[in-house]
C-alpha cells in the first residue's frame, strides 16, 4: 500500500468495496470518529426505526405489542442474528442483559459444572468488569471460587486439573492484543475445564467460529462494533449441548418454561431461554437490531481485511511522522494476534488525546498511558487514518497538547 502521499488514501477509499456503507452511518461533519471500539456510530436507519416503535408499536398498538409486533420474541430473533455474526448456529446466542450480568449468570452456573473445581483462571488484560463478576461471586458463594489472574501468555500453563473455568476477552481492551481462541479452548477443555470468551471488541469486528472452535460459553455487548447505541442490551451465548444442564443463578420469570402460567415454583425453560431474567427493553433492543441487520450485510472477511490494511496504515504514518515524539507501539505488528484497534503509549497520552479530540479526531484514553484509536471499516477510510496522525503530529509539533484545558479530567476518559 503506497502510505506516502494523501492522494493516495482518497485513491484507496474510492475503490474500497465498503466504501458506500458509510453513508448509513449519521457522522457529524468535521469529524475522523475512531472511537468505534468503545461506542459504535449511529446508523441513519435507527433513529426511525426507533421512533415507529414508540408511536406506532407502543403508541398505537400498546401491550397488544407483545403479540402483533413480536416484542417476546426480540430477545432469540436478535440473539440468532449476532450468533450468524460469530459463528454460532441458531439457537444458541441470546440478546439480553449487560455483558456484566451475563457474566455473572455463565460463571455461576460453570462452576456448578464443575463442583470438584473451584479456580477461575483469567488474564490481566481481561476487562475489570469480568473479573469483578467473579469477585463478587466468589464473595456470594462463601470463597468456594478462587479467580486465578495470569499474564496473557500464561493462560495455557495455568490451567490445571483444579481449574473450572477459563475466562477471556479475547481481544484486550487496552492493547489489542488477541488470543488464539481455538488453541485456548482445546487446551482448557484438555484439563476438563470449560471456556467462557468475551467478545466485546470481537462481534462485528471480524469473524468468530464460536460453534467450530467448540467454545462452552460467551458474552458480549451491543454497543460497540455492532452499533446498538450507548447501553444496548448485551448477548450471551450456551453451546446447545450445555443449554438444558446449565444452571440458571438468576432464574427471572421469562426464563421460566410457563411464565404467563404464573406459577410459584421456578421451572426453567428449554434451550437458550432459559437464560433470560426479565422483560426485554424493548426500545434499546430496537435499535440494536437495526446495528446488526446493517453490519450482517457487510463481509466479514472484507471488514477484517481492511481493518487490518487501516491498522498498517496508521502504523506506518506514526513512524513517519511521529517519530521524534516519543510514541511507544502497543497493539501487535502481526495481524493474526491483534483486533480492530491501534494503541499507541505516551506519558502525556491523557492531554495528546484531549487535543485530538478538540481537533475534532475521537479516540479515547486507557489509563496510565495509552491512546487508543477503533478503526471500524464500515464508516472510516483511508483518507480518515491519515488525516488522524497529521493532525497528531501537528499537535505534537506545535505543542498544543500541553494546555490546561487538555489536562482537565471528566468522569469517562
Amino acid at each position: 500500500m503506497d502510505t506516502d502521499t494523501r492522494a493516495a488514501a482518497v485513491a484507496r477509499d474510492r475503490s474500497d468495496a465498503l466504501a458506500g456503507f458509510r453513508d448509513r452511518f449519521a457522522l457529524p461533519g468535521g469529524t475522523v470518529y475512531l472511537d468505534g471500539n468503545s461506542l459504535g456510530a449511529l446508523p441513519c436507519a435507527t433513529a426511525d426505526r426507533v421512533a415507529r416503535v414508540v408511536t406506532a408499536e407502543w403508541g398505537r398498538d400498546l401491550i397488544r405489542s407483545w403479540n402483533v409486533n413480536e416484542w417476546m420474541h426480540m430477545p432469540t430473533r436478535v440473539g440468532d442474528k449476532i450468533g450468524r455474526l460469530i459463528g454460532a448456529a441458531p439457537g444458541q446466542v441470546l440478546s439480553a442483559d449487560s455483558t456484566s450480568v451475563n457474566v455473572f449468570k455463565l460463571a455461576a452456573g460453570a462452576l456448578r459444572l464443575r463442583p470438584d473445581r473451584r479456580t477461575v483462571v483469567s488474564d490481566r488484560g481481561n476487562f475489570p468488569t469480568d473479573l469483578y463478576m467473579v469477585q463478587g461471586l466468589s464473595d456470594l458463594i462463601g470463597g468456594r471460587c478462587e479467580l486465578r489472574v495470569v499474564e496473557e501468555g500464561e493462560v495455557a500453563s495455568a490451567i490445571d486439573d483444579t481449574t473450572a473455568l477459563v475466562m477471556l476477552t479475547e481481544v484486550n481492551y487496552r492493547t489489542g492484543w488477541r488470543h488464539d481462541m481455538r488453541k485456548v479452548t482445546e487446551a482448557a477443555h484438555a484439563k476438563g475445564a470449560l471456556v467462557l470468551w468475551d467478545l466485546a471488541h470481537s462481534a462485528g469486528a471480524f469473524p468468530v467460529d464460536l460453534d467450530g472452535c467448540g467454545v462452552d460459553f460467551a458474552v458480549g455487548c451491543g454497543y460497540k462494533y455492532l452499533n446498538g447505541g450507548p447501553g444496548a442490551p448485551a448477548f450471551l451465548y450456551v453451546a446447545k449441548h450445555w443449554q438444558d444442564t446449565l444452571a440458571v443463578p438468576l432464574s427471572g420469570w421469562l426464563g421460566h418454561a410457563a411464565p404467563f402460567d404464573f406459577d410459584l415454583a421456578y421451572r426453567p425453560a428449554d434451550g437458550i431461554r432459559r437464560q433470560q431474567c426479565g422483560t426485554p427493553p424493548v426500545l434499546s433492543m430496537a435499535a440494536l437490531e437495526v446495528g446488526v441487520d446493517l453490519m450482517l450485510e457487510a463481509d466479514l472477511a472484507a471488514v477484517r481485511a481492511k481493518s487490518q490494511a487501516l491498522i498498517d496504515l496508521f502504523l506506518a504514518r506514526v513512524e513517519a511522522s511521529c517519530g521524534e515524539w516519543g510514541f511507544r507501539v502497543v497493539t501487535p505488528r502481526d495481524p493474526a494476534v491483534r483486533g480492530s484497534q491501534v494503541s499507541i503509549a505516551h506519558p502525556e497520552g491523557f492531554a495528546i488525546m484531549q487535543a485530538l479530540i478538540g481537533r475534532g479526531v475521537i479516540g479515547d484514553f486507557r489509563a496510565p498511558d495509552i491512546l487508543r484509536f477503533g478503526l471500524t471499516p464500515l464508516y472510516v477510510g483511508y483518507a480518515d487514518v491519515w488525516d488522524a496522525v497529521e493532525t497528531l503530529a501537528d499537535i505534537m509539533r506545535t505543542g498544543s497538547w500541553d494546555r490546561p484545558e487538555n489536562r482537565r479530567r471528566g468522569v469517562v476518559t
